[in-house]
């Protein structure tokens, strides 16, 4: 059912417009940026993307140059995907369910739309694991998650829907997703706890976009000059703890546990 609804959902929503939006190449410029520190470390990575949509990153990254598998679930995400006759090896699948790749056979594996939806930690914690087997033993997994904050601010005050749903918001403010909701909102104690339930550290922990979401008007409106100054200003203090928890997007940086 979950994956019928995801489906559905992603048949009419077009995420490569979001990230070509302005307040979508703040989070996808960063990422690249993020993508690029780590796969700079191996001289001839094995990349591969968990819910790749339609291409966006793990197309640009084949273009590149690089060696790159994907998995999608929705099919027609896929078909756009495949559509753009890249190198990139497209498979219909499951993030939590990766038996057709060798045990550490990549050297960056890129998890930036699975953890949106999966709602129990058991879930996350088999992507996480299964994710794990297929990395080698100095790679590393990125991993991509909503935030709660974002999601109270925005949906709950701006948006009142915090005043018409709050059965789907608990007392300490959190989130309660469901199917009808459809993504998941998290708080860095929940990383944190799918960490240590999949036994992987972490490398780093990142601010994919920082404000850009609660600034969209702005962004819009800004000459290529202004927005190169936001960029300069995100890409300073995307690193900095005391901003990642109001992002609407961070990257959690893994790797195996010595």
């Amino acid at each position: 059912m979950r994956d019928e609804t995801l489906i559905a959902y992603y048949g009419k929503f077009n995420e490569e417009k979001r990230l070509n939006s302005r307040h979508g190449q703040v989070e996808f410029i960063t990422t690249m940026k993020v993508v690029h520190e780590y796969l700079d470390k191996f001289e001839k990575p094995k990349v591969l993307e968990l819910g790749a949509g339609t291409g966006r990153y793990c197309v640009s990254l084949a273009n590149e140059g690089y060696d790159v598998s994907a998995v999608e679930l929705v099919k027609s995400n896929l078909g756009t995907l495949k559509a753009k006759k890249s190198s990139v090896k497209a498979y219909l699948g499951n993030a939590m369910d990766l038996h057709r790749f060798k045990d550490e056979e990549f050297d960056v594996i890129c998890i930036f739309g699975p953890m949106y939806h999966l709602f129990s930690d058991e879930d996350k914690v088999k992507v996480l694991t299964e994710s794990k087997r297929v990395l080698s033993k100095k790679g590393y997994i990125l991993v991509a998650y909503c935030m709660n904050e974002y999601a109270i601010i925005t949906h709950g005050f701006k948006e009142k829907s915090l005043f018409e749903k709050q059965d789907t918001i608990d007392e300490n403010f959190h989130v309660n997703s469901d199917l009808v909701n459809l993504f998941d909102f998290v708080r860095i104690e929940d990383i944190d706890r799918l960490n240590e339930k999949a036994n992987v550290q972490r490398v780093e922990i990142v601010a994919a976009d920082g404000p850009a979401n609660y600034m969209r008007p702005l962004l819009k409106q800004m000459s290529d000059e202004e927005f190169e100054m936001f960029m300069k200003y995100h890409l300073s203090t995307y690193k900095r703890m005391d901003c990642i928890g109001a992002s609407t997007h961070t990257i959690d940086v893994l790797q195996k546990v010595d």
